[in-house]
């Protein structure tokens, strides 16, 4: 059997980027949370809100190890697999990911050192600065990553000459058609999922009565955000997929399983999409629903995957299934945002044992919605790496087998499983020592700042009592 390169090279990036996506879209969020929370501790002199700070600080630190070691290789992989797209688009994205490096990377770099190791070094307000300066430092990369992504699904401001993109427009080039709503949209996936870990962790603090004062704060804050980020993300869902619609219509064909143009078109609840004859088995559907939501029309005419050729449609089944997936995430997460409005009532949020359970399970949903929506945008996308213009066919690097393909695909996903084991072993060690930190004092006392992970050296510690029930050590 012969090897596709361009399929595994397709494959092998995907890996990368989806085990990548998931580290900063957690820090994003994260380091907007810890600023708030030096914010508040800077003004109230709160030791709480301190605490708070101290302790997702450490596994901010984790987290952006991660995302940094994760995601420096993929560059290379534009040189290693796609080196004909790599030349052709350098003069746009040479520039984008340097001012990425330049503009984000390097603050972020130089002021996590401060906001790790300076707490009792710098003045208290220089802390604070290096928090936001952090926070907005992740932003500023979020912003040059999505607007190179962003002109690689709705390409402007560039002219395709001799084989190599020239632009022609910087200002259209970087605010090409679908980056307004594709920023907003993962800002809002940032928040929500930097809300819903700090909500998942602190609902297992107090299941198991620690810190109860701290961590009902913590859940508190991430609830009232929640309440009103869930159903903001739905109604910039709802203009992304307009976007879409206009610029990508094959893409949102796809996500609707819709073969043939036509009006009055179903939302399809359920379906097995069957892309050889080109039809749908076993459908559900509500009827005029998909035109409804996507023209504003009851009766609005949507184009079918019919308008190109079968070669040109992307993989129909994963781009449909992975978007209901996370659609029906995006809804738990609106329920899960109404029932802690509801529980507030009587402070029932943080000793109702059934919801603090279920936003323990919550805290990795964030994560399944990120990594479905980022299949839907870029398998949507297929056959094109630069939509209408550049197909990943003539992307991928001319030399290049199947077999080095599939080598280095094996390696990458060897290497990465030991990281992630790595990074979530140390990062488990730092969320079973909790809030308190063992070596604080003994950091004080050396007058040598505390390491980043040295709570992860401290040992698993869980006190049962004699029925095998987690001790409680204060609150209810």
């Amino acid at each position: 059997m012969e090897l596709d390169p361009v399929f595994l090279s397709r494959i092998q990036f995907a890996f990368v980027v989806s085990f990548h996506a998931i580290f900063p879209v957690f820090t994003i969020g994260l380091a907007s949370f810890i600023a708030v929370l030096e914010g508040l501790a800077f003004k109230t002199r709160n030791p709480v809100w301190m605490k708070l700070s101290t302790f997702w600080t450490k596994v901010f630190a984790v987290v952006f190890g991660m995302g940094v070691v994760s995601g420096i290789v993929m560059s290379f992989q534009f040189g290693t697999n796609w080196s004909n797209f790599a030349q052709a688009s350098a003069n746009f994205l040479g520039p984008m990911l340097s001012y990425e490096v330049l503009t984000a990377f390097f603050l972020e770099a130089a002021f996590l050192g401060v906001l790790l190791f300076g707490r009792d070094k710098v003045p208290p307000g220089a802390h604070l600065a290096s928090a936001i300066l952090v926070a907005t430092g992740t932003f500023i990369s979020a912003f040059w990553i999505l607007a190179a992504n962003s002109w690689m699904q709705t390409p402007a401001g560039v002219e395709l000459r001799d084989g190599m993109f020239h632009v022609v427009s910087w200002s259209e080039a970087i605010f090409s058609p679908s980056f307004p709503f594709r920023f907003m949209h993962m800002a809002l996936a940032s928040f929500l999922t930097g809300s819903f870990v700090v909500a998942g962790v602190s609902a297992w603090y107090l299941l198991r009565g620690r810190e109860v004062e701290a961590n009902r704060k913590a859940l508190s804050m991430c609830l009232w955000l929640i309440l009103f980020i869930a159903p903001a993300q739905a109604v910039v869902g709802d203009f992304h997929g307009l976007s879409t619609l206009e610029h990508q219509p094959m893409k949102v064909a796809a996500m609707e399983g819709h073969w043939e143009t036509s009006g009055d078109v179903p939302l399809l609840l359920f379906a097995i999409p069957d892309q050889e004859n080109q039809t749908n088995h076993f459908e559900i559907g509500i009827p005029n629903l998909a035109s409804l939501i996507l023209t504003h029309d009851w009766h609005g005419e949507i184009k079918g995957l019919e308008e190109v050729a079968p070669e040109e449609q992307p993989p129909v089944a994963v781009v449909f299934w992975a978007f209901r997936i996370m659609v029906g995430i995006g809804m738990l997460m609106v329920l899960f945002a109404l029932a802690g409005l509801f529980l507030r009532a009587g402070g029932r949020y943080w000793r109702t044992r059934w919801f603090l359970q279920g936003l323990r399970g919550m805290s990795i949903a964030p994560f399944l919605a990120v990594l479905t929506g980022w299949f839907v945008t870029e398998t949507g996308r297929a056959p094109w790496l630069v939509y209408g213009l550049m197909t990943q066919a003539e992307a991928v690097t001319p030399s290049l087998t199947g077999g080095m393909a599939l080598f280095t695909l094996i390696g990458y996903v060897v290497v990465y499983a030991m990281v992630f084991t790595a990074g979530v072993y140390y990062l488990m060690r730092v969320l079973f020592v909790g809030l308190e930190d063992p070596h604080a004092e003994d950091a004080v006392e050396s007058d040598r700042p505390a390491r980043p992970l040295s709570a992860a050296h401290v040992p698993f510690e869980i006190d049962d009592d004699a029925h095998g029930n987690p001790v409680n050590q204060g609150g209810h």
